[in-house]
């Protein structure tokens, strides 16, 4: 019966021991908001490179992850080589 109890107890003290941050993410834009505004995001990436404690992680990250994504696209478009090779 103890032991029930102990593992009862620990799971609580578990679960209870991370951070939500549902109410940090309300007032977020999402990635795709961010990657459709490209004047936006060039001004949240020089505030994050220069105020990231005050802005935040998840913003930070989010405007981290739509640059990304305005660099590489969707990924679908496969690598195409010239019809001539290079000179070296």
């Amino acid at each position: 019966m103890k032991r029930i109890f102990l593992y009862l107890l620990l799971a609580a003290l578990l679960s209870a021991c991370g951070q939500s941050e549902t109410s940090e993410q309300s007032d977020v834009p999402t990635v795709e908001e961010l990657a459709a505004d490209p004047a936006r995001l060039k001004e949240l990436r020089e505030q994050c490179k220069t105020d990231r404690a005050n802005l935040g992680d998840v913003l930070c990250d989010r405007v981290a992850e739509a640059t990304r994504k305005r660099f590489y696209g969707d990924g679908t478009v496969p690598y195409t080589p010239s019809d001539t090779p290079p000179k070296f």
